[in-house]
């Protein structure tokens, strides 16, 4: 095992919040850096897969995560011109049957943030990183705003896809979404348990999940989303929210006990996504987790559980290397077929689900509604989404 290392991590999301209770845990000194004033979530509400629970599991810190969520049993979604189904992924045919978890960013962001805090992890805010300074021995991140009066072993990128020392090409990508959180309905005629979602044609795709606790008032919650380009974006909030949940409503009626609670277009946010088509810096004192290696499309879910497995992958890294060089070989090598797997499938599914036109989505709607239910297609299907093929050893 590795001398005790002094190690920055920059970034205080999932990947960069798990990374640094592993290696803290291992007996390393680490000092996070964030780009906010305080530490703070970034969006609304995410699925931890199957995959992303083994990690949290690893860090004793499932139960808690489990009381704050709600399992999502199903991702479903039914295409409305023909009435087809575009989506249908049961857990239930992984394997052993484990759910998926719904759960808001901010319920995952403190319980991790508490976690690392308890570890007595420093958190140096108001540090946006703009690049690194490395020597042969050690390594030195300079800031936007702020000067590092500190250098170090090693230098953990986690601060997400639009990290300045990335390797690779980063695209955004043609669609977004607005997202909302609300109560969930005590009547309503949604699927209960599933990420549920409406398309017409890939054009228009509007969603609903439920999320466990809604932070901002205690009661059980559920994200809703509507898929839209960033550059229409100042053009819908101007129309205003009646227009917006009309539209909403014109594509699913069934969602109006959700969309009912937006008071104003200020309750959505405007999520753009990236694609990166990035590899593993080349050095052995920079290492990159999470969308700052590997960015994409939201469609397959997986971005929180891409950075945890990261996290867990480094970890082990840590734990069966003699040397920072070995360090980054055993953690590329763990994690760039799963990496590449996902960057493939992003770049082939997105398109049938988030796009213009009409043929795409055709054969979306043909494919699933005729082939979906193929027993060898639903477990190859649910197997991939929950993760369970890219789970490493330990």
């Amino acid at each position: 095992m590795l001398r005790k290392l002094n190690i920055a991590i920059v970034g205080c999301g999932p990947g960069g919040l798990a990374t640094a209770l592993f290696l803290k845990r291992l007996g390393h000194d680490i000092t996070i850096y964030d780009q906010y004033a305080e530490p703070l979530p970034v969006g609304s509400g995410l699925l931890i897969q199957p995959s992303g629970q083994s990690v949290l599991e690893m860090l004793g810190l499932l139960d808690s995560i489990r009381a704050l969520a709600s399992p999502v049993h199903q991702l479903h979604g039914i295409s409305v011109e023909q009435h087809r189904r575009a989506l249908d992924m049961r857990y239930s045919n992984s394997g052993d049957g484990t759910p998926a978890l719904g759960i808001h960013r901010a319920s995952l962001f403190s319980t991790l943030l508490e976690a690392v805090e308890k570890a007595g992890v420093l958190i140096i805010a108001n540090s946006k990183l703009v690049s690194v300074e490395e020597s042969e021995n050690r390594i030195t991140p300079m800031f936007e705003r702020t000067a590092c009066d500190a250098s170090f072993d090693l230098l953990i990128d986690a601060s997400g896809a639009r990290s300045p020392v990335a390797g690779g090409k980063v695209k955004r990508l043609d669609y977004g979404a607005f997202w909302a959180t609300v109560d969930m309905p005590e009547d309503h005629d949604v699927m209960p348990d599933a990420l549920d979602q409406r398309y017409y044609r890939a054009s228009q795709m509007a969603g609903i999940m439920p999320i466990g606790l809604n932070p901002a008032t205690g009661n059980p919650g559920a994200a809703i989303f509507w898929s839209e380009r960033p550059e229409n974006a100042d053009r819908i909030v101007a129309s205003g929210i009646e227009r917006f949940r009309k539209n909403y409503c014109d594509l699913w009626p069934e969602a109006e006990p959700f969309v009912s609670q937006l008071g104003c277009m200020e309750d959505l946010n405007l999520a753009v996504y990236n694609h990166r088509t990035g590899w593993p810096s080349p050095t052995e004192r920079l290492i990159h987790v999470g969308d700052s290696w590997h960015c994409t499309s939201p469609q397959l879910g997986q971005g929180a559980n891409m950075a945890l497995i990261d996290a867990a992958a480094l970890s082990r890294a840590f734990e069966t290397s003699g040397s920072l060089l070995e360090v980054g070989q055993k953690y590329r090598k763990a994690r760039m077929r799963h990496v590449g797997l996902y960057q493939i499938l992003s770049v082939i599914f997105t398109p049938l689900y988030q796009s213009d036109g009409a043929f795409k989505p055709w054969i979306r709607d043909m494919v699933i509604h005729h082939f979906a239910g193929l027993p060898i297609v639903r477990k190859i299907i649910a197997r991939t989404v929950s993760g369970k093929l890219a789970l490493s050893r330990r």
